[in-house]
C-alpha cells in the first residue's frame, strides 16, 4: 500500500507540466495560480484548462499541514547563463507551489545593485532569501541579509560560510573526473578554461583540473589555463587565446557548458572538426549541452533539484527559527553525474606532448 502511494506521488504533476502542457513558460503558471493581474486573459485560460486536465494542486499538501503559512521567499539573481538559470527557476518554482511559498523574484547587477536589490527585499518583508550564483559568493549582500536577520541559503558556493545554510555539489571532484577522463583518453595537452575568479566555485574547478594532471601524470602548464567569466561571450575569448598557442591543446575543458559551446564555436571557426581535430567538455549538462553539435560531454550539476533543496531547506529554517529554539545551518551535498556525449574522442591527428 505504501508503495502505491509512493509512485502516485512521484508522478504527481508539477508546475513545469502544467507550462509545457499550456505551452507557457513556468514564471507565467505561477502567475495565474498566485492571482496575479498582469497575465493576458487568453493565457490565464490555458493555463487553468492545463491544471484541469493534469489534476494538478498547488499547496494542496502543504496547506493541510498545521502551522504551514504562506512564505515569502525572495530568489536574488544577476547569473549570466540564461540556461543555467531557467533550470534554477523550474526548480524554484516547482519547490514552491508544493510547499506553500509564494517566490519572489528580483534582479540585479552584480558590483552594483546586488545590495539594493537586497535592501528591497528586506523592506517588501520577505522571509528569507536564496542566493544562487555568482551572488552565493557575494559578502555585501550575505552581510545585509545576516544584519537584517534574514535567513538565506546559498547555493553552489564552492566554500559557503560555516554559519549560513547551504547547497551544493563537490566541484573540485567532478573537475578532477573529467580531467582524469581525458587523460585516460589520451590527451596530455588539456586546455582549461576557468570561471570568473569572484566565485569560489571556479577556483575549486580549477584545483580539480590541477589535481586531475598530477593523477595521470601531467604536468601543469599556465599557459593552458584561460580566465573566462562563464559567459559564452568571454569563452570566445579565452577559446581564441588557447588555439592560438603555437602548441594547440589536443582537449579544452571549460568550466561551464556556455564556454564549452562556445569553445566549439571558436575550433570550427579555426577549421577544426570536434572532435576529430579537438576534444571539447563543458560542466553544468544545461540545456545549451544538447542543443549544439556535437553535443556536449560534461558534468550533470543536478541544477533544478539544487534550487529544491534550497527552497524546502530555507522554509523549514524559517519556520524552525519561529519556535522555541535557532536550528543549526546545514549544508547539503548533492551529487553529480559525468555524462559522456559526442564532443570527446582519443587525440588522434596531433602528437602528443611531453608532460
Amino acid at each position: 500500500m505504501n508503495q502505491k502511494i509512493s509512485r502516485r506521488q512521484r508522478s504527481a504533476p508539477t508546475i513545469s507540466d502544467v507550462a509545457a502542457s499550456a505551452g507557457v513558460s513556468p514564471m507565467t503558471v505561477s502567475r495565474v495560480i498566485n492571482g496575479e493581474a498582469n497575465v493576458r486573459a487568453a493565457t490565464r485560460d490555458l493555463v487553468n484548462a492545463a491544471i484541469q486536465q493534469l489534476g494538478y494542486a498547488p499547496n494542496r499538501a502543504a496547506r493541510s499541514l498545521a502551522g504551514a503559512e504562506e512564505l515569502r521567499i525572495g530568489l536574488l539573481y544577476s547569473n549570466p547563463s540564461a540556461a543555467y538559470l531557467s533550470e534554477f527557476l523550474v526548480g524554484g518554482l516547482d519547490q514552491a507551489s508544493r510547499g506553500n511559498l509564494q517566490l519572489i523574484v528580483e534582479q540585479c547587477e552584480i558590483d552594483n545593485q546586488e545590495v539594493k536589490a537586497a535592501e528591497h527585499l528586506i523592506r517588501i518583508g520577505i522571509d528569507g532569501v536564496i542566493l544562487p550564483p555568482p551572488l552565493c559568493d557575494s559578502q555585501p549582500v550575505i552581510d545585509v541579509l545576516q544584519k537584517a536577520g534574514i535567513p538565506m541559503v546559498v547555493v553552489a558556493s564552492g566554500r559557503p560560510p560555516a554559519d549560513i545554510s547551504a547547497v551544493s555539489i563537490d566541484d573540485e571532484r567532478a573537475a578532477f573526473d573529467m580531467t582524469c577522463h581525458l587523460g585516460r583518453l589520451g590527451h596530455r595537452r588539456i586546455g582549461f578554461i576557468s570561471g570568473n575568479p569572484n566565485q569560489t566555485a571556479s577556483g575549486r574547478r580549477l584545483d580539480g583540473y590541477k589535481r586531475g594532471l598530477e593523477s595521470m601524470g601531467i604536468a601543469f602548464d599556465p599557459a593552458l589555463v584561460a580566465e573566462g567569466l562563464f559567459t559564452y561571450r568571454s569563452g570566445l575569448d579565452a577559446a581564441e587565446r588557447l588555439l592560438d598557442l603555437k602548441e594547440q591543446p589536443s582537449a579544452i575543458f571549460a568550466a561551464n557548458d556556455d564556454m564549452a559551446a562556445a569553445a566549439v564555436a571558436v575550433a570550427h571557426r579555426h577549421g577544426l572538426d570536434v572532435p576529430s581535430d579537438i576534444t571539447v567538455c563543458g560542466f553544468d549538462d544545461t540545456a545549451l549541452a544538447t542543443t549544439i553539435w556535437p553535443e556536449l560531454t560534461t558534468i550533470h550539476q543536478p541544477i533544478r533539484d539544487m534550487s529544491q533543496a534550497a527552497m524546502d531547506l530555507l522554509a523549514s529554517e524559517i519556520r524552525a527559527r519561529r519556535g522555541p529554539m535557532r536550528p543549526a545551518p546545514k549544508h547539503i551535498l548533492l551529487d553529480y553525474t559525468f555524462v559522456r556525449r559526442q564532443s570527446d574522442a582519443a587525440p588522434r591527428r596531433r602528437p602528443s606532448a611531453r608532460a
